[in-house]
Formats: structure tokens, C-alpha cells, sequence
């Protein structure tokens, strides 16, 4: 079994030492925000009524409230959240928002291969219209069409890079070695595909934020502090309760995503896995100039535990990904975000990567949890005769996509019969997680898989290769 480059050129244990001497357990982007956008909403307190009641305030249940308001103008929403807005996922990530709906292209072929041109189409027609929200409601996402890097980091990959240009897909351009290394100057990096229009990078807890403004402009009522604990069908409409009130409404989205469901039926379509993340000080001058970078795209190599890293509009530089940790019992608790060992894999990872920035410093490192289906992207569906809508699953890859969830739940509610609803990806849902002690089991053998993977020239073992035939494989 081989090496990997990161084990090969490993930086010096002090300078992984000093560069997380004083870091803060601290999400960034929250503490980035403006205090205007950080207004602090009341909790629901008794009964209140509302035409739509949407649980979770992150992405996905802000862009369902946005758009509800223009397809039914004066309706009455009302959105909960057990935290704040945007606490959870939707202020954690990177901060990559794509076109891709199904994951990525080979995990959309292996599942929907006939839909795949209709979605790769509505991905960039959501990515194109999350590009043009920013005109359209006043408001800052920090949005930049940059595309993404995909290096390779290994002998192996290159030919895998060769293999994706060939296809000729518009906007996919491959770089040899001399031409990633004047691109970003990284030792690692042996060649690379710039994908130039199907991602965008943003700032995550800005996007959640400047939806909730735009969500109250138009009337939406939202309230923080307020978990839900019940949902009661046996009315004529849904009502939502919650530790103080209750919301009496027509119909109800979830949006949950990552949390328990307060459906039976999807508590065990999704488990939780905890990803980690590392942020710098601000480069200087020279530092930026040593690294090029020039056209900011973001960049996700190709290992099956890949890492991603983006550059901030202040030149910080984020660096995750990597470890992607599943705790038995599908819990979702605080005391997971801390993982030392993980942030000096990380740190480490990153001295490989720019050896020319060693003496940086990182100011900030984080976790959360990813909200993980079997068919590694989002499923949808309706429940209680067609008064509930979910949509959950997205796996890391929901900056762009739960707009196109929110669509979806409403096109669902609504009864309408569009070319989202009569996707196969929309229709059918994806297998469950099966109960502990499997889950665990199954969850664990499938990483050392991914991770055998990498140290063998991508190649998959017996369990990796009967998970593909079985339509639960992934490949990132």
C-alpha cells in the first residue's frame, strides 16, 4: 500500500505547532457579519397563525419563504428555528456554491443517467438565478463566479483530468503542470481541470443572513430560540409546536436537514458526519504574491478524502475537508466540533500544499454536521395527504442546491406538475440508514474503504465495488 503526497511531504511538527498556537473554536463567518445583520429575534410564544409554517432557518428553509412570497403574494409565513438563523450548516461551510444537483456528474450518472442533462440544465439555470438574487433583492452575498480547481495531487489522477477535458464540456479547461503551478503555486499540484462557470463562491453567513432581511422585507415573520416538538395532522391543516407556542397553519415545510426529523419516517434517512475546518490570519502582500491565486477560484482535489479551500474577500485562506467523522448513534452534539487531532491533520495538509506560507498562523477553526442520504444528495417528498413537504440530504453540497429544494417543496405543496416534480431524483426515494449497530459499521468500513482508496491509485476494494452495484457507492 503506497503513500500519499501528504504523508510524503509532511511539514515540521513545530510549524503545525505554531500556526495553531492561540487559534480561536470559532466560526468565522459569523463573527464576520455586520451587527445589522445579526438581529436578535424573539422566540414564539403562544398560538399564532400562518398560511406556511417553515421549521429550520438556514438555507434551505430561507429560500423556500422567499420564494413562497412571490408565488403567493400576502400569503401569511411564519419560520422557526431551534438556534439562530443560519446557525448550523448554513454558517459553517466553505462557502462553495454549485451548479451540481445530484453531487457532482458520476454520482448523478450512476443514479439518474437519463436525467442528467435536464439536471445539469436546472443546476446552472438555480446557480445562474442565486447569481442574479443579489440584483434582483438588494442584497450581498459576496457571490464570485470564480469556478473551481480540481488538482491532481497524485501520478494517478492525472489521467483521470485528461479523461474529463476529453469530454469537451463547455467552460471545462485543463491545465498541464506548468500551467496549475502559474495558475497557484502549490509543489503538489502535478495538473489540474478549472471548471470556469459551475461554481460560485459566497459567504455563507452572510447568504443566510441577507435572506432572513430580504424573508422579513416581504413580511415573513421568523423566530429564533424556538425548537420544534411536535407536528398534529389531525385537523384540517398542520400545527407546529414548540417548547412556548404553537403555529396553526395550511401547510408546513421541514427543513431541518441534518436534525432529527419530525417525520417517523425520515429518522432514519439521513445520518450525521462531522466535517472540520481550518481559516487563516489575512495573508500579506507577499505571502498572496508567493501563492498567485489570481483568478480566486475555489479548489477541491481529488482524493476520495479530498480537502477544499477557498480564498475570503480579506485573502484569508479556508482550508477543510479530509476527515469526515460519523459518532455512533447518529447524534448531533456540540462536544464532536472539538477534534484537535483533525485540525493538525489539517494544519499539516496545508503546509504541504503551500509550503511557501509556513510561519501563518490560523485565527479560527470549527466543525458541523453534514446531513448524509445514501443517494449522497438530496431527497424530497410530501407527507400527512400532501400538507407537509421535506426535503433533507444534501451532504455538503446544499450552498446552491436547497434553492432548488425550496422549488421543489413548493411545487409539491402546490400539486404542480413541472419538470422538477417529474424527476426520478424527485419521485423515488433513496434507501435508509439501517439502525445502530449497522449504521456504524457500515458508515466506518466504508472511509477505511475511501481511505484504501487513496493510498492504492484510487482503486476500490470488494466492499467499495459491491456498494457501486448496489447504487450506495460514492465516488467524490
Amino acid at each position: 500500500m503506497g503513500t500519499t503526497v501528504f504523508e510524503r511531504q509532511r511539514p515540521a511538527a513545530s510549524v503545525v505547532r505554531h500556526a495553531l498556537e492561540g487559534t480561536r473554536h470559532a466560526v468565522f463567518w459569523r463573527e464576520d457579519l455586520p451587527d445589522h445583520l445579526l438581529p436578535d429575534r424573539p422566540p414564539l410564544v403562544g398560538t399564532h397563525r400562518a398560511d406556511l409554517v417553515i421549521v429550520g432557518a438556514g438555507y434551505t428553509g430561507l429560500w423556500t419563504a422567499l420564494l413562497a412570497t412571490e408565488r403567493h403574494p400576502g400569503a401569511s409565513i411564519v419560520v422557526l428555528d431551534a438556534q439562530r438563523v443560519g446557525w448550523a450548516a448554513s454558517s459553517r461551510n466553505g462557502g462553495f456554491c454549485e451548479a451540481s444537483l445530484t453531487h457532482g456528474t458520476d454520482n448523478g450518472m450512476a443514479r439518474w443517467p437519463d436525467e442528467m442533462p435536464t439536471l445539469e440544465r436546472l443546476g446552472m439555470a438555480n446557480l445562474d438565478a442565486i447569481e442574479r438574487a443579489e440584483a434582483r433583492y438588494g442584497v450581498d452575498f459576496q457571490f464570485e463566479r470564480t469556478g473551481q480547481l480540481a488538482p491532481a495531487v497524485e501520478p494517478h489522477q492525472v489521467e483521470w483530468l485528461r479523461e474529463w477535458a476529453a469530454e469537451g464540456e463547455e467552460g471545462v479547461v485543463f491545465l498541464d503542470q506548468d500551467q496549475v503551478q502559474a495558475a497557484v503555486a502549490s509543489p503538489t499540484y502535478l495538473a489540474a481541470v478549472w471548471e470556469q462557470r459551475t461554481c460560485a463562491l459566497v459567504h455563507p453567513a452572510r447568504m443566510a443572513a441577507e435572506l432572513a432581511r430580504v424573508c422579513e422585507e416581504r413580511g415573513v415573520r421568523i423566530y429564533e430560540r424556538s425548537r420544534a416538538t411536535g407536528l398534529d395532522t389531525a385537523g384540517a391543516g398542520v400545527v407546529v409546536v414548540t417548547d412556548q407556542g404553537r403555529v396553526q397553519a395550511s401547510r408546513a415545510v421541514l427543513a431541518t436537514n441534518v436534525f432529527p426529523s419530525l417525520l417517523a419516517r425520515n429518522r432514519l434517512m439521513t445520518v450525521p458526519v462531522y466535517d472540520y475546518v481550518l481559516m487563516t490570519e489575512p495573508l500579506s502582500p507577499e505571502q498572496r504574491a508567493s501563492i498567485g491565486w489570481h483568478d480566486r477560484q475555489g479548489i477541491g482535489d481529488l482524493a476520495n478524502q479530498f480537502h477544499y479551500y477557498r480564498l475570503t474577500r480579506d485573502d484569508r485562506i479556508l482550508f477543510g475537508g479530509y476527515d469526515a467523522i460519523y459518532h455512533y448513534g447518529r447524534k448531533v452534539r456540540p462536544e464532536y466540533e472539538h477534534r484537535p487531532a483533525t485540525w493538525e491533520r489539517l494544519a499539516s495538509h496545508f503546509f504541504t500544499t503551500f509550503p511557501q506560507l509556513e510561519g501563518l498562523r490560523f485565527s479560527h477553526q470549527w466543525a458541523g454536521a453534514i446531513d448524509t442520504s445514501t443517494q449522497f444528495t438530496a431527497f424530497f417528498g410530501t407527507a400527512r395527504d400532501r400538507r407537509v413537504a421535506y426535503a433533507a440530504g444534501f451532504t455538503g453540497l446544499g450552498v446552491g442546491s436547497t434553492r432548488f429544494a425550496g422549488e421543489v417543496m413548493l411545487d409539491l405543496l402546490d400539486g404542480a406538475d413541472t419538470e422538477r416534480t417529474q424527476l426520478e431524483m424527485v419521485r423515488r426515494r433513496p434507501l435508509p440508514f439501517p439502525p445502530e449497530p449497522a449504521a456504524a459499521i457500515g458508515i466506518n468500513a466504508t472511509r477505511w474503504s475511501l481511505d484504501r482508496a487513496d493510498h492504492n491509485r484510487g482503486r476500490r476494494n470488494l466492499l467499495l465495488k459491491t456498494l457501486d452495484a448496489l447504487g450506495l457507492g460514492f465516488d467524490s
